[in-house]
């Protein structure tokens, strides 16, 4: 079931890994900014192909205006090894990630947010690659360059206690996972309010561990309480109330509820179709859910159409 997963590690370009953007980059030339608005740009529409260009440009452009070891190049290495690691090239992002980090330990220090931002990148990367063990000390890390930084009760902190608590559950270790969970939930909701969308993103990434310890009736609370938070904060029509439908979808699926998913499932995709264009891999992960759930209700004719086109969708050249 390819149901799409709200993360706290949303930005991975100029603010990196979702933390502010440090101070101690500076201004860059106007191009260079701009090549990086653009990477974001593209990275969100899934023209991965142009962004990985634009990255490369914008990185080109960094060494050759400030030098090779400032921390601006550090930027651009950080945007293009988050194109490569989504598209799932990882071999090619890890180097940029590493790079970035010696550049920012020996230019800003070994105790700063830049460090902490590229360490949760790389540790992520590790995650996705199922190197669990490499992963797991970075993340701590971070986490604790963090904590010096801002103190216990700081978004930033949140993100990192999130980052820690989805390398445990997908591990499976439920019991690591759910304390850092509603931590990070506590602290979100303490400095930036119980309606901010992070807190909606720290409600589903907890709603995920009751969903997979079967806790249903927990999640779904959970996943509607996100729900409705995105409406309220964005509309009826944005991609993290498409992303909410999804997974309040996929949780009755996974309990049998095939009904009621289905107007849920129709609606997500329906979203993705009018912010993304009907050729985003986004629109991709909401007919394939909606086929599945067609199966499920032993209606193949509705499930195929869907299906070809979701390959459609992924076959094409980015």
């Amino acid at each position: 079931m390819n149901i799409p997963v709200l993360s706290l590690l949303l930005v991975l370009f100029v603010s990196l890994s979702g933390h502010a953007a440090p101070d101690s980059m500076g201004n860059g030339p106007p191009e260079w900014e701009s090549l990086n608005q653009e990477v974001s740009a593209m990275f969100q529409r899934g023209n991965y192909v142009r962004a990985t260009g634009i990255a490369k440009m914008s990185l080109q452009l960094a060494e050759k205006a400030f030098g090779p070891g400032h921390p601006n190049v550090a930027t651009s290495l950080n945007a293009l090894g988050s194109v490569y690691s989504a598209q799932g090239q990882y071999s090619q992002a890890e180097p940029l990630f590493k790079r970035a980090l010696g550049i920012f330990e020996k230019s800003v220090g070994e105790e700063r947010p830049e460090v902490a931002a590229t360490l949760n990148n790389l540790a992520t990367l590790y995650k996705y690659e199922g190197r669990y063990v490499q992963a797991e000390p970075l993340y701590i890390r971070a986490l604790s360059i963090d904590e010096k930084v801002y103190g216990p009760e700081h978004p930033d902190v949140a993100v990192s206690l999130n980052n820690l608590a989805q390398l445990y559950q997908v591990q499976e270790q439920f019991d690591k996972a759910e304390p850092l969970h509603q931590r990070a939930l506590s602290i979100i909701e303490k400095t930036l309010g119980q309606e901010h969308p992070t807190a909606a993103v720290s409600l589903n990434n907890l709603a995920l561990l009751y969903s997979a310890q079967k806790q249903y009736a927990k999640a779904e609370l959970l996943y509607r309480r996100v729900l409705e938070i995105a409406r309220k904060s964005f509309g009826t029509t944005h991609p993290s109330v498409a992303l909410a439908l999804n997974n309040l979808g996929g949780l009755y699926r996974e309990r049998g509820k095939f009904n009621e998913a289905e107007p849920l499932f129709k609606r997500a995709v329906e979203i993705a179709e009018k912010v993304y264009g009907s050729s985003h891999p986004n629109v991709a992960t909401g007919l394939e859910n909606l086929a599945q759930n067609y199966r499920d209700l032993h209606q193949p004719g509705k499930a195929e159409p869907l299906e070809r086109r979701a390959t459609a969708i992924r076959n094409l050249k980015r």
